[in-house]
């Protein structure tokens, strides 16, 4: 049964009429988390986990239609049963459940099977087909245990400590930042940067404390975060920002920090992989465990995954979209107060 299609607007679903994380404007847009590859303003309608309304409401605008649901309940759209089931990937995340006529597909968004203290747990959901991620699909990314990782970043900490050295942070704002706050908490005092800041209130809106923090002023008072921890947006490496606090020592956050030479590639002190997506052992336990027939695979190490899934008798291809573009790597800062 062909339940959705691959379309130059977006995964659509023709028996439902509605498209899942489209990069064109819809009328009616399912979304999986609030990430900008994924969320994109111009739909008419949204749908998603009552988590990442506030997130949407926050980047694409106050004035959009979205509707919020519970993960696990069922709507009904032209037939087609829809339920939104934990992807792990950052807070609301959702794995896309569709089932007509008895036949059950999922489409995974961006996943991590991992728990890292914030998101809701994945959870693993069978079907008939499958369609998968593949960002870190290769087998040189397997992941540290979460409170592993943060020790590391927890000893950093205190070695720039007593280097006199201001623990500066690269991650991304939405997911990793959050992720660093709260390994870091109780080491000092936290300064995040406006856009950080301003996605920490969406958390803080559907009940999820994080530790103390506060907006980090770099144009009239970078001194008061000497020797305290500052976390940025990647936008900001090797900016005049992160250049006015007083001695830096900077630390990029991400799953590409797992191979060595990235860190040469950037200008960082130290490098840490951290990461919201499936490793290697992740993406494979997660889509044998689904006993999907049919597997998509549509952005990451797509060629690579899919040819191995093939080689262990995995029926999979290759799916061209425009994921990806963003949370590992850049993204765009909010310049409303760029100097804060």
């Amino acid at each position: 049964m062909k339940l959705i299609t691959f379309t130059k607007k977006g995964i659509y679903c023709p028996q439902g009429k509605f498209y899942i994380d489209p990069w064109r404007p819809v009328d009616m847009a399912v979304i999986t988390h609030g990430h900008a590859d994924h969320a994109r303003w111009g739909m008419k309608k949204y749908l998603c986990h009552h988590f990442t309304k506030p997130i949407l409401y926050q980047r694409i605008g106050p004035d959009i239609e979205c509707q919020g649901v519970e993960y696990g309940e069922k709507i009904n759209m032209n037939g087609v049963q829809v339920s939104l089931h934990p992807a792990g990937h950052i807070i609301g995340s959702a794995q896309i459940r569709l089932e007509y006529k008895g036949y059950v597909m999922v489409i995974s968004g961006d996943y991590k099977v991992q728990y890292d203290g914030l998101s809701t747990p994945f959870e693993l959901v069978k079907c008939n087909e499958f369609v998968t991620e593949s960002t870190f699909g290769l087998p040189i990314y397997n992941w540290l245990e979460v409170q592993d990782l943060n020790k590391k970043l927890q000893n950093w900490v205190l070695k720039n400590k007593e280097n006199n050295k201001t623990s500066v942070f690269i991650g991304y704002s939405l997911g990793k930042a959050q992720r660093i706050m709260k390994a870091v908490e109780g080491l000092g005092e936290i300064y995040v940067h406006y856009s950080i800041g301003k996605l920490n209130e969406a958390f803080e809106t559907v009940g999820i404390k994080l530790p103390d923090y506060t907006i980090a002023d770099f144009k009239e008072r970078p001194k008061e975060m000497e020797h305290e921890i500052v976390i940025v947006p990647p936008a900001l490496l090797d900016s005049n920002m992160i250049k006015k606090i007083p001695d830096p020592a900077t630390a990029i956050c991400s799953g590409w920090m797992q191979v060595r030479g990235a860190r040469r590639w950037r200008s960082a002190d130290a490098g840490f992989a951290m990461s919201d997506h499936a490793d290697w052992k992740g993406l494979l336990q997660t889509v044998k465990a689904t006993e999907a027939e049919i597997v998509h695979v549509t952005h990451g190490q797509t060629e690579i995954f899919s040819k191995y899934l093939n080689e262990i008798g995995i029926h999979a291809d290759v799916v061209e979209t425009l994921f990806g573009e963003d949370d590992e790597e850049t993204e765009k800062v909010n310049q409303e107060n760029p100097e804060v």
